[in-house]
């Protein structure tokens, strides 16, 4: 997109497209020429191309994204918003699978298997080693079967450790760190008996149990495998962490999203996303539930320090700045994978924007104020006006009321949630539930992250 700033008449010349014989400008305004505008035949093309593509889109909605995520597998930004239109389109993704996967994006069970290009640290060797060995020997049946059947010259140590933190090897044993640490074992345990297959030498397990192939046999035993060690039992990663190293390798998330299992409760504080930025005005005052993926520390010319972040949520991906008067208040809660409510205002600048953060709390420290109400109460001016007062009395400085206020009407089956305006919020949630039901309104606290 073209932004034009400003119009200078530079005299009359004679402009023509490539191609084209004659001139066709338009003239416009003050003896100003549009050039260069588009002729019937380029209209055209354009036209069947887009008439092509909404085609694919609507009657093969998984091939046509599978095929432009591959497209644009390269670009992050691209691929977390072709990512989010799966999402609003019903169509799940999956992370890679060590017995689905392809190389790139595929179509699979009415969802997009991620493919093994699309993880760090795994090469195209290592995708042909394995895509070879899972096509002559089938499905892997577990960690030690795939390590005795790959090439580990092309599939090392560090690919292995990939794979399985990102979730490659999920179907086969679900506990990620228990992987990881009888990888420790079974690498070495597999290195060994590819030596000796090399070398024609039997290995003393194989031996016992009948399954030791060499050159001169090379039928050997279908559970082999059966005999590569294991660690001790161990807990999985805890799921922050999993999702961590899943956004580490694949460079988003995947299997979940550290913030849809807040995301109904998040959206009564948060009703705009990070995708409706560019539909606010400037200076709104918004407030949005977010991921920080990176914090830059920046210094004024002043010495002052702010900070440039990437924020995200479950729609887009945006930049988000705070300013030295803000820094200071915040910049303990700025760490990387932090969930954060933030406060702030939009900026539109150069076509891009920006959310100028002034305040931010961890959503694990969040608390709301429910209180219940019914209808005829609601629509009680006494009531209305003991209610306001309550909150009111309770909000003190404005700037310390960070605990939001949520009613619930509630009439019969029927429950609707009704979100206060931030003049409302209070500062102590458990004095504000005292004071409410001393008033006779049913009222509670309820933590963001508690999904009960």
């Amino acid at each position: 997109m073209v932004k034009i700033i400003s119009r200078q008449y530079l005299g009359q010349a004679d402009v023509y497209d490539i191609g084209v014989e004659e001139d066709h400008n338009f003239a416009i305004k003050n003896g100003f020429i549009a050039s260069n505008c588009f002729n019937k035949s380029h209209s055209t093309a354009y036209a069947y191309v887009t008439y092509q593509t909404a085609y694919l889109k609507a009657n093969y909605p998984l091939e046509y994204m599978a095929a432009l995520l591959t497209a644009n597998s390269g670009d992050t930004d691209k691929v977390q918003k072709y990512l989010n239109n799966c999402m609003s389109m019903g169509i799940a993704i999956d992370p890679p699978d060590i017995n689905r996967s392809g190389l790139d994006f595929t179509p699979a069970e009415e969802k997009i298997l991620f493919g093994f290009s699309a993880v760090r640290n795994v090469g195209q060797n290592a995708i042909a080693g394995i895509l070879e060995a899972r096509a002559e020997g089938g499905e892997f049946k577990s960690l030690g079967d795939f390590c005795d059947r790959i090439d580990l010259r092309t599939v090392n140590r560090r690919t292995l450790e990939s794979l399985i933190q990102c979730g490659a090897f999920d179907k086969i044993e679900s506990n990620r760190q228990q992987l990881s640490r009888d990888l420790e074992l079974v690498y070495d345990w597999a290195q060994s008996r590819a030596k000796d297959r090399a070398s024609g030498q039997g290995n003393l397990f194989d031996l016992m149990g009948g399954g030791f192939a060499s050159n001169n046999n090379p039928q050997k035993s279908n559970n082999a495998f059966e005999s590569a060690p294991k660690a001790e039992p161990t807990s999985d990663f805890p799921p922050q962490e999993k999702l961590r190293m899943e956004k580490e390798l694949l460079g988003f998330y995947v299997s979940a999203h550290p913030l849809k299992d807040i995301k109904q409760s998040s959206s009564l504080l948060a009703p705009i996303n990070l995708s409706q930025l560019g539909e606010q005005k400037d200076n709104t005052m918004l407030c949005a539930v977010v991921m920080l993926n990176n914090v830059k520390k920046v210094v004024t010319k002043k010495g002052d320090p702010m900070a440039i972040l990437q924020i995200e949520d479950l729609t887009a991906s945006s930049e988000a700045i705070v300013f030295p008067k803000n820094y200071e208040r915040v910049a303990s809660l700025l760490q990387v994978d932090a969930r954060l409510i933030i406060w702030g205002k939009v900026d539109k600048r150069d076509d891009q924007n920006q959310f100028i953060v002034e305040d931010a709390e961890p959503v694990e420290k969040v608390q709301m104020v429910m209180v219940e109400l019914n209808p005829q109460e609601a629509g009680t001016i006494e009531v209305q006006h003991r209610l306001r007062s309550i909150l009111k009395e309770q909000s003190g400085d404005k700037d310390k009321a960070k605990v939001p206020v949520i009613g619930i009407i509630q009439s019969g089956s029927s429950r609707q949630l009704v979100r206060f305006g931030k003049q409302f919020w209070v500062q102590d949630s458990f004095s504000t539930v005292q004071s409410l039901k001393n008033a006779r309104f049913p009222a509670q606290v309820k933590q963001l992250t508690d999904n009960s």
